[in-house]
């Protein structure tokens, strides 16, 4: 069995430090990572046996109180959506490409577990919080078919209220697959390094 990861999505940098410090206190999980992320969120991942995991989240639940924006708690995280999480990435390697974009991170993780345990796709990437707004977007390739039931998969776990937009776009043109999969960031893309200089 896979470990269990939790992530925890706070209003208030001080009440998510405070939480962080509960979890870690209460659960003796393997791993905690936490930090701010856009626009002044922060962010408390834990990974570990599915006892401890769980009773990191009851206290940071109980130390989070109205702050707490959302989580998610995979009793069995899928390996790639692990590997996604911290930073890994993955080309094209179908026909079709599926976006879930969420208003969350904790929405975000929770759908794209639930869309590569269900369907035969490549998990490409998945962003979080940070150049969005808070936000965050999973990407997913296969099949025309296999794709269209990734995302309707993850769509079915969301909560109401969390999903910004989702999409599936049978043979992407080469051109945009470009785009989407050197540099996501328009600024990336273009060349600008954090500020835009008109006189170059």
């Amino acid at each position: 069995m896979n470990p269990a990861l939790a992530l925890l999505e706070f209003g208030s940098i001080a009440t998510g430090i405070r939480a962080g410090d509960a979890m870690i206190k209460r659960g003796l999980v393997s791993e905690i990572v936490a930090g701010t992320v856009h626009s002044g969120k922060y962010l408390v991942l834990v990974v570990g046996e599915v006892g401890a995991v769980e009773e990191a989240v009851a206290a940071g639940v109980e130390a989070g109180g109205s702050e707490l924006l959302d989580l998610v708690l995979l009793a069995d995280v899928h390996p790639r959506v692990a590997a996604a999480v911290r930073g890994a990435r993955v080309g094209p390697a179908g026909e079709a490409l599926g976006v879930i974009e969420t208003k969350t991170v904790a929405a975000t993780i929770e759908a794209a577990d639930a869309a590569v345990k269900g369907a035969t796709v490549e998990l490409v990437e998945v962003h979080l919080a940070d150049g969005l707004g808070g936000k965050g977007y999973a990407l997913f390739s296969g099949t025309v078919s296999d794709v269209e039931a990734a995302v309707a998969i993850g769509l079915g776990r969301l909560a109401p209220g969390m999903l910004v937009g989702s999409v599936v776009i049978p043979r992407l043109h080469d051109e945009m697959g470009d785009n989407i999969f050197e540099h996501f960031r328009f600024g990336g893309r273009i060349g600008w390094d954090g500020g835009f200089d008109a006189a170059g």
